[in-house]
C-alpha cells in the first residue's frame, strides 16, 4: 500500500532511544514530548519520522534546531505555516507529511474546505489574495527556486522581512522533510488515518506547476 511502504531506514523508536538520541531530539522540545507521552498508547503521530532521522543523531540534531523554529518561534501564524506545509506536502506527493499536517491544519484554523483547495492551488476560486499569494509562493519555490517579482511585491504589502524570510524557510523545511520522509520510506502510525483513495489518486495525477 502506498501509505505503508517497507522502511528502507527503520525508525529508532523510544524505547531504543540512547542518550544520544535524546539529546538530538531534544532540539525539538514539543516533538520529543508528544512522541515520549504518546508512543505507548499509540498516538504518537510523526514518531517514525523522527525516529528515522535519529539513526544520524548528528544530522537530525541540527535539522531539528531548525525545524524547531520553523513549527515553534515562526514569525508567521500557525495557520499560516500550515498553509505552506500542505502545499510543499502535496506539490512534493509527500502523504506521510500532508496527512499529519491535515490534522495540525484543522487546529491552527484551517476549514475542510481550505484544504480541500489546497490541493487546488492558488489559483483555485474562494481564496482571498493573501492565501492566495502564500500559496504561488509555495509554487514559485517549486518551480523555480525563488518566489518571483510579482508575488514578492504583493507579499511585501502585507508581510515585514522576517516573516518573507520565514516563508521561504518554511517551504524549504518541509520541503527536505518530504524528501527525507519519502525516501527513507517512513510508515504511518497506527494513529494517523491514511489518506483517501480518491485524495491518493488526485495527488499522484496532480499536474506540475505551472
Amino acid at each position: 500500500m502506498p501509505n505503508k511502504p517497507m522502511p528502507r531506514i527503520a525508525p529508532l523508536l523510544p524505547p531504543d532511544w540512547d542518550s544520544t538520541a535524546h539529546e538530538a531530539v531534544s532540539a525539538f522540545p514539543a516533538a520529543r514530548d508528544f512522541v515520549l507521552n504518546n508512543w505507548e498508547n499509540g498516538g504518537a503521530r510523526g514518531m517514525n519520522g523522527l525516529g528515522a532521522m535519529l539513526n544520524h543523531p548528528a544530522l537530525a540534531k541540527a535539522f531539528l534546531t531548525f525545524n524547531n523554529h520553523v513549527a515553534a518561534t515562526n514569525t508567521l501564524s500557525k495557520r499560516i505555516c500550515e498553509l505552506l506545509i500542505l502545499r510543499i506536502s502535496w506539490l512534493r506527493r509527500s502523504e506521510y507529511e500532508f496527512q499529519q499536517h491535515v490534522i495540525l491544519g484543522l487546529r491552527a484554523g484551517l476549514t475542510a474546505e481550505e484544504i480541500d483547495r489546497i490541493q487546488e492551488g492558488p489559483d483555485a476560486a474562494g481564496w482571498d489574495t493573501i492565501d492566495a499569494h502564500l500559496l504561488q509562493a509555495a509554487d514559485d519555490l517549486v518551480s523555480d527556486a525563488s518566489i518571483n517579482h510579482a508575488t514578492w511585491t504583493l507579499l511585501s504589502q502585507h508581510f515585514n522581512t522576517e516573516q518573507l524570510i520565514d516563508i521561504v524557510f518554511t517551504v524549504g523545511c518541509y520541503e527536505v522533510l518530504a524528501m527525507a520522509f519519502k525516501s527513507f520510506g517512513v510508515p504511518f502510525e497506527s494513529s494517523l488515518e491514511p489518506m483517501s483513495p480518491n485524495v491518493r489518486a488526485r495527488m499522484n495525477n496532480s499536474s506540475s506547476i505551472k
